[in-house]
């Protein structure tokens, strides 16, 4: 929102020093625009309320676009299987941090009076964040989505926020969010709920769902792309800015 207004785009920030980003995974066009405003680079972080900061893109460091940085000191950060096995680069799993034998200080110890739902985030001896990620060659991590987020369709494993970046490089495109929709044949497909840029409101809505869908097939992989498109005024957001996926998606799967 800051990088399409108006007024960003006509001042000067001459005081700014350093930025930083956390709490949902910003996209690479958007890094790249603030840098173009700015001259300065987004420094992303990860974490959770349960953990403080997991990985950054810490001062001194080469920032790779999209990617959240390295993990923090205070822990050590594994990408693991369904087993509880350390992965290997290039492999997606679930971001995990170990816990055993020493629980590293700044983690939670436990969620109050849920001994089940404590319980249900340990994997042998580490604590798993409920989010899916990889770790390439350099030691970065990449987030792909939460667990709970990941669309299965015809066998495919497809994480809504690689469609999103691909939808934000869409000049119609304003906003965007991707979650699963039921599908008689591929079990899911992916929905994309999009927010278009003023300038676009007026046009064809069909024949523009067909290019923005071509955009994405070119973008991405081809079984990617959003077979179901539909445009909104606005995003569900929380306080904070958070797009509610969760929302969205109980509203395509509840009338099944």
């Amino acid at each position: 929102m800051l990088v399409r207004n108006d007024k960003t785009r006509s001042s000067k920030f001459k005081s700014l020093k350093h930025c930083l980003s956390a709490g949902e995974p910003i996209n690479p066009e958007v890094t790249e625009q603030w840098r173009n405003k700015t001259g300065l680079d987004i420094y992303e972080g990860y974490g959770q309320t349960e953990t403080v900061l997991i990985c950054g893109n810490f001062k001194g460091m080469k920032i790779k676009p999209g990617s959240m940085g390295k993990p923090s000191p205070a822990f050590d950060v594994k990408i693991l299987d369904a087993n509880g096995n350390v992965l290997p680069p290039g492999q997606e799993g679930d971001i995990g941090i170990q816990v055993l034998p020493n629980r590293p200080c700044g983690l939670f110890t436990h969620y109050i009076d849920d001994p089940t739902k404590t319980a249900s985030t340990l994997r042998g001896n580490f604590y798993i964040t409920g989010d899916r990620g990889y770790m390439d060659e350099d030691g970065y991590f990449w987030f792909v989505a939460r667990s709970d987020d990941i669309i299965l369709s015809s066998g495919y494993r497809i994480g809504p926020f690689e469609v999103e970046c691909a939808l934000s490089e869409h000049p119609a495109v304003a906003e965007s969010a991707v979650v699963s929709s039921p599908d008689p044949i591929r079990g899911e497909v992916v929905k994309a709920f999009i927010v278009l840029n003023p300038d676009y409101k007026s046009h064809d809505q069909e024949q523009l769902k067909k290019e923005i869908q071509e955009h994405v097939k070119k973008t991405t992989a081809p079984y990617k792309y959003p077979r179901k498109v539909e445009f909104i005024q606005e995003l569900p957001k929380t306080v904070s800015g958070k797009i509610k996926r969760k929302e969205l998606k109980k509203t395509e799967w509840e009338t099944i």
